[in-house]
């Protein structure tokens, strides 16, 4: 299997229950709700998404033949040292091109393995941090894991209906989107009147990292 990789970079985590922790970042091209092409963004399953995914020209990007060389590059930028090893896997949709191989190189460098996914395929087995972030009107399938991000406010999903999955986490993040302040507001609500939810803001982009 060839990996196609957007971008690859070490920085802090700047979201949800693991924000703040030093971990790679290793982001996959591709997704199964947008094309990522801004003309195609109207009529996707996902419109607001905030990242860019097309392609593999970002810094540390590329395509990988084998899964060995791609934990590779991700223990090159972690650096010296094996404490707290960490590395988050996202795209897009990374469940599009992740697989048992790549987890095991990376566990036998020490990582630990975490992933971002819209949850609308399974994911893999092996994984040591499973984040969802469920998007409305799609078939969500990966209703259990560790952390349920829920970035609001988005029409056609209940919140009370989300509380039924297995997630050890509920979290309430603010669409990144022109009416931010609104988003905010809404997110901040929803958080004061289900106290399952936990509001999580996008730390990363008030401190300026990518």
């Amino acid at each position: 299997m060839t990996y196609a990789v957007k971008e690859c970079f070490l920085t802090l985590q700047g979201e949800g229950v693991q924000a703040g922790s030093r971990a790679v970042f290793l982001r996959f091209s591709g997704c199964n709700l947008w094309s990522g092409r801004e003309q195609d963004r109207a009529g996707a399953q996902c419109n607001f998404c905030d990242t860019d995914f097309v392609g593999t020209d970002g810094a540390g990007g590329g395509k990988f033949s084998k899964a060995d060389e791609l934990a590779g590059r991700v223990e090159g930028l972690w650096g010296a040292g094996r404490d707290q090893r960490l590395v988050v896997i996202t795209g897009g949709e990374p469940m599009l091109q992740l697989d048992q191989a790549l987890i095991e190189a990376l566990h036998a460098r020490g990582f630990r393995v975490a992933v971002e996914t819209n949850g609308t395929l399974p994911a893999v087995q092996g994984l040591d941090w499973i984040c969802v972030s469920p998007k409305a009107g799609t078939d969500v399938v990966q209703r259990e894991g560790d952390e349920l991000k829920l970035v609001w406010p988005q029409e056609g999903i209940d919140p009370a209906e989300l509380e039924g999955w297995d997630f050890d986490h509920f979290l309430v993040q603010p669409m990144d989107c022109e009416e931010g302040e609104a988003a905010r507001d809404a997110a901040v609500a929803l958080a004061m009147e289900r106290p399952k939810w936990r509001l999580t803001l996008q730390a990363h982009k008030v401190i300026g990292l990518p």
